[in-house]
C-alpha cells in the first residue's frame, strides 16, 4: 500500500458542540508545499476544522493525521505534533507583557530547549523576514494590528513547523494593514511552506492557493483549483456565497455567475 504523501489528511471527521453537528464526515488532504484555502459562511466549520488539526479541539469520529502522525488531543504526543503545526489566530494571541522578540523566542527556548542566544539570533532573522527589524523591543500594545500579526507569524516560524494553519489572519485588521500580512503569507507560499488558510480574502486565495474548499454547515460542498472555483463555481450555494462576498451591495451582479 502506497504511503500518503499528504502533510495534512482528514478522513471522515465529525464533531458536535452539544446537539449541533459542526463537522459532518469531512475529508480532504493538504499535500506538502501546497496552499489550500477554506472559504464559506460563518459557522460552516472552518475554524473548528483547523483546531481539530492542531489538537485544540477533539473530534468524535474519523481521523486527522499530520505528516503521517495521528492527531489525538488527549494523547501525550499532542504537544509534539503542535510543535510541527504552527497556528496563527485571528486575534494574534501575543503575550502582552513580552516584547516582540520575547514572544518569538518563548516557544523555542521553553518547548524545544533551544539555547537562548541561538533563539534570539533566529528571532532577529525572522523579524527581518516579516519586515519588523526595528520592532524587536516593542510590546504588542505599541504595534499596529498588522505588525502584531506579522510578529505572530514570526513566532510560529520560530518553531520550524512543517505546516502552518491560519485562522482568518486578516479579519481583525484595518484595511490598510491587510496587505502587510498577506504579503508575508505570499512569500511563505513562494518558499514552499505548507499552509491551510481560513480566509475571506478571495483575491488572495485566487492568487496564492492551489486549491479552494467551500464549506457550508460542516460539509465540503465544492472544491477544486482556486481560480476555477472562485471564477466559475458549480454549486449554487458556492455561487450565492461568492456573489455576497465579492459584491456585497444589493443589486450588483458578476458576469462570472451569469
Amino acid at each position: 500500500m502506497r504511503e500518503s504523501k499528504a502533510m495534512i489528511e482528514a478522513k471522515n471527521v465529525s464533531k458536535h458542540f452539544g446537539t449541533l453537528q459542526v463537522l459532518k464526515s469531512m475529508s480532504f488532504n493538504v499535500e506538502r508545499g501546497e496552499v489550500v484555502c477554506l472559504i464559506g459562511p460563518s459557522g460552516s466549520g472552518k475554524s473548528t476544522m483547523l483546531r481539530c488539526i492542531n489538537g485544540l479541539e477533539t473530534y468524535e469520529k474519523g481521523t486527522v493525521t499530520v505528516d503521517g502522525k495521528l492527531v489525538d488531543a488527549n494523547a501525550k504526543s499532542i504537544l509534539a505534533i503542535r510543535t510541527e503545526v504552527g497556528m496563527v489566530f485571528q486575534r494574534f494571541n501575543l503575550f502582552p507583557h513580552m516584547t516582540a522578540l520575547e514572544n518569538i523566542i518563548e516557544g523555542p527556548t521553553r518547548v524545544k530547549r533551544v539555547p537562548r542566544q541561538e533563539a534570539v539570533e533566529e528571532a532577529h532573522s525572522l523579524l527581518k523576514k516579516v519586515g519588523l527589524t526595528d520592532k524587536a523591543s516593542s510590546y504588542p500594545s505599541q504595534l499596529s494590528g498588522g505588525q502584531q500579526q506579522r510578529v505572530a507569524i514570526a513566532r510560529s516560524l520560530a518553531m520550524k513547523p512543517k505546516a502552518i494553519l491560519f485562522d482568518e489572519p486578516t479579519s481583525a485588521l484595518d484595511p490598510e494593514t491587510v496587505g502587510e500580512v498577506l504579503g508575508v503569507m505570499q512569500s511563505l507560499a513562494n518558499e514552499g511552506m505548507t499552509m491551510l488558510i481560513v480566509t475571506h480574502e478571495m483575491g488572495f486565495a485566487a492568487e496564492v492557493a492551489s486549491r479552494v474548499l467551500f464549506l457550508d454547515r460542516g460539509e465540503i460542498l465544492e472544491q477544486g483549483p482556486a481560480k476555477e472555483v472562485l471564477s466559475q463555481p458549480q454549486n449554487p450555494r458556492t455561487q450565492d456565497f461568492l456573489r455576497r462576498v465579492l459584491h456585497p451591495v444589493e443589486g450588483v451582479s458578476s458576469s462570472a455567475f451569469q
